[in-house]
């Protein structure tokens, strides 16, 4: 068991987190942009005040993010608990953290504590990574499983009590009992004093109501990120207000495309996705549904590198991917290329005609869209047919 200094190693987590320098105030006021450190508020439909200044816009815009849910779980509030923001504050190693949540920042966090040698519990009142394709989410589960994650599904918390350094969560299968507790069963929009009824804004459960050109119910105003209770992802934030400088300065139209927003899982082996899983195509698509598989055992580079644990599955309609779905090393990094064949409605025969570098995990892109084709070329009795024709003919 390797032996961890946390106070060494957490400092050193946090020193290599993202630098988003991108998004300095000093940046920002260098393009002649003012900045307002005070909570901001509507006052009216146009007019938005924070701290003594009044500020009236013809367009704006709400990017106000998100924070960790906290679930009325009884009990809860009465112990020490820690959430994905609190948890880097951790000074000491802990002996047994039990995790409520096994989405992807319940399970990132239990891999990560178990690799630094603690015991770690998920207690998830469902499924584990219950958005993902089950056949995907199983190669990941069983990982950590092996690692000795230990993951305790269909299995709601119902009570929770203890002190500092020694928690019980009670769930109807018993009491877990360890020395730390991360809540982790997501993220809720921060909508919460904004005036938004002075300024005619509608929100639903999951944050401000928009259309599919983030507008809300006040045509003057937009949301965008998690505070419009879509997707929660850094990236999507990005995309969104990529459209928004679109529409709001230089009038084009947008429409958010929910198909090409992939979504990434940082365990190891990592989880991708990208528009619709194998359940959700085939609802859709029915009997015009190709789904295309490769095991990551047939990669070099995977192979060199010890790992092979993983599969790449494509969902094709009439030669084009709708849906691509991941599991296996580097996942983040190759779902990037089917959200732009989704997102320009790319044919298979575009991914099996690009060049990859060998040795790279990126061959599995090209080789699943080979494995498309390879009954076409092979299976195909009128392909052979003109095939012989043309040998015939040929010097």
């Amino acid at each position: 068991t390797p032996q961890v200094d946390m106070p060494r190693a957490d400092p050193r987590g946090r020193d290599h987190r993202p630098n988003r320098a991108d998004d300095s105030q000093e940046r920002f006021e260098g393009f002649g942009v003012t900045v307002i450190r005070e909570h901001g508020r509507f006052i009216s439909p146009t007019e938005v005040q924070a701290g003594a200044h009044v500020i009236s816009a013809r367009r704006i815009v709400l990017a106000t993010g998100s924070s960790p849910f906290v679930p009325p779980i009884p009990g809860l509030s009465d112990v020490p608990y820690l959430t994905n923001e609190t948890l880097w504050q951790l000074r000491e190693q802990p002996e047994h953290l039990v995790i409520i949540g096994g989405g992807p920042i319940g399970l990132e966090m239990a891999q990560a504590h178990r690799r630094l040698g603690s015991r770690v519990t998920v207690i998830e009142a469902q499924k584990a990574l219950g958005r993902e394709d089950p056949e995907m989410a199983a190669i990941v589960l069983e990982e950590l499983s092996a690692e000795g994650v230990e993951i305790l599904e269909e299995t709601p918390a119902q009570r929770i009590r203890g002190s500092d350094g020694a928690i019980a969560v009670e769930t109807v299968s018993g009491a877990v009992q360890g020395s730390h507790l991360l809540v982790a069963v997501g993220r809720k929009a921060n909508i919460e004093g904004l005036g938004l009824k002075k300024a005619g804004i509608e929100t639903t459960k999951a944050g401000i109501k928009v259309d599919e050109g983030l507008r809300t119910t006040n045509r003057r105003v937009y949301a965008i990120g998690d505070a419009a209770g879509g997707p929660q992802f850094t990236h999507v934030a990005g995309y969104h207000g990529g459209l928004i400088v679109r529409n709001a300065l230089f009038g084009l139209p947008i429409k958010v495309k929910p198909q090409i927003l992939p979504r990434a899982t940082y365990t190891a082996p990592e989880l991708a996705q990208v528009g619709l899983t194998e359940a959700e195509a085939r609802l859709e698509h029915g009997d015009a549904l190709e789904v295309v598989r490769l095991p990551y055992q047939h990669n070099d580079r995977a192979i060199a590198q010890r790992q092979t644990t993983g599969l790449l599955k494509v969902m094709v309609v009439k030669g084009r991917p709708v849906g691509a779905s991941i599991a296996g090393a580097q996942a983040g990094e190759l779902i990037g290329l089917w959200a732009l064949a989704i997102g320009s409605k790319l044919k298979m025969s575009a991914i099996a005609g690009m060049v990859v570098p060998y040795p790279t995990i990126a061959e599995l892109n090209k080789r699943v869209a080979g494995t498309y084709f390879s009954p076409r070329l092979f299976e195909n009795e009128t392909v052979n047919r003109i095939v012989r024709l043309v040998q015939r003919w040929l010097p």
